[in-house]
């Protein structure tokens, strides 16, 4: 029988009883009248297993997930968020977050923290720490109570490791006829840790459109334009070795390699139709950085069914390689003191390590228990070429093509 382990939700717990505990005494107290508090929160306690111990399942950029032996670090997770508000034009927002960080632990981050500023019914500025508005859920995709997937399809979601950002946003709001129109432009910097390594977005610049229509059919679209620095020890020390050699072509592999301060783009269009019983979701994405980070284009299409408390869906997705952005004429056969590979052969292996491309089809179902708990189930089928998004593979799995099996359970709720 293989062994279950959710051990992990203890940390989460743990880590944020304190605040809660605070924030509900407070809330218990007598109030004024019209406090300009209020408190919510939201979690999910999960369990993933696969059937294979040569990678783990992750959400991109944990260090730890599920194998064959079965782990509650990928979806688990709690969040408290406080609301202000100030007066009619001004409010305030802080969310704290506790779930498997890239450095794998449950150390609670501040998610968001801005100030919000409503000059008038169609325009808004925020200040501050928020979302980053990369995806059509972006908002949300923490929040599992909110979505019906058990967790956002993550040959798309997974392209981009940040949540959030530091800067500013200003959005307009405006009817068009029948139809409603948001758009949002927005500029700052953001970091995340991926798998222990920093990695950096400065000199963000991006907008979003989506266009409500009616029949419960939304349109988005969405750019963002940034600088990207990979802090890697070992992808620093194999630029400076390429840089450095007397080789043909190795050079200009160090500086195609190279990681620090690269131009990185990320495109995104959706549509959404609500309609009766109907649910249907989709996304296209396309990712290109002038780094060793490969292009990606990355899809994914849901279709789900309303059946009272009870939401069967199935999700088709896809992650592929468009350019390793790198163009190898090392010649073979160059010897590295202190290494078992030859000079191309190292390239083409890192290389090989960064390929994300995945397919998979998936089938769940929501069951919505009570008021505010969702209890869902989901069945993944993975055929990744390389690693996909599989993290700590093994050098088998890496120049293989695998066909991996990955089931989850999730309790969502919130408060």
């Amino acid at each position: 029988m293989k062994r279950l382990t959710v051990g992990r939700l203890s940390p989460v717990v743990l880590a944020l009883a304190g605040f809660v505990g605070h924030s509900q005494a407070q809330a218990q107290e007598p109030a004024a009248a019209d406090s300009i508090f209020s408190l919510s929160g939201f979690g999910t306690v999960g369990a993933v297993g696969t059937d294979t111990s040569e990678a783990r399942y992750v959400v991109s950029g944990q260090p730890r997930g599920a194998t064959t032996a079965w782990s509650g670090d990928v979806d688990t997770k709690l969040g408290v968020q406080v609301n202000a508000k100030l007066n009619k034009m001004f409010s305030a927002t802080m969310q704290v977050l506790s779930k498997q960080n890239g450095d794998g632990s449950y150390k609670p981050e501040l998610e968001w923290a801005f100030a919000k500023a409503q000059f008038s019914p169609s325009v808004a500025v925020r200040l501050g720490r928020m979302g980053a508005p990369f995806f059509a859920v972006s908002d949300f995709r923490d929040v599992g109570y909110a979505n019906t997937w058990l967790r956002p399809p993550q040959d798309v979601y997974g392209q981009v490791p940040v949540s959030h950002f530091d800067g500013g946003d200003v959005s307009y709001q405006t009817n068009i006829g029948s139809a409603t129109l948001n758009l949002q432009a927005y500029a700052g910097k953001s970091k995340a840790v991926f798998e222990g390594v920093d990695v950096t977005m400065d000199s963000m610049l991006g907008f979003n459109a989506s266009l409500e229509l009616d029949g419960g059919i939304t349109l988005r679209a969405g750019y963002v334009d940034s600088k990207l620095t990979v802090d890697s020890a070992s992808l620093k020390q194999l630029v400076g070795i390429l840089r450095k050699v007397p080789v043909p072509g190795a050079a200009a592999a160090g500086n195609q390699m190279d990681a620090t301060d690269k131009k990185a783009t990320f495109t995104g269009f959706g549509v959404t139709l609500d309609r009766d019983n109907w649910l249907v979701m989709a996304e296209y994405t396309m990712r290109r950085t002038e780094s060793y980070v490969p292009d990606t284009d990355g899809w994914y299409a849901t279709l789900g069914y309303r059946l009272g408390k009870f939401t069967p869906y199935v999700t088709i997705s896809d992650l592929s390689q468009k350019s390793s952005n790198v163009d190898n004429t090392i010649p073979a056969g160059v010897p590295i003191p202190g290494l078992t590979k030859d000079l191309r052969a190292l390239v083409d292996g890192t290389l090989r390590s960064q390929s994300n491309q995945q397919k998979t089809n998936a089938i769940g179902v929501r069951w919505d228990a009570y008021r505010n708990v969702a209890v869902k189930g989901q069945y993944e089928q993975i055929k990744a070429d390389g690693p996909g998004l599989f993290s700590s593979p093994s050098q088998a799995f890496i120049a293989g093509r695998n066909t991996v099996n990955v089931y989850s359970v999730a309790v969502d709720f919130v408060f």
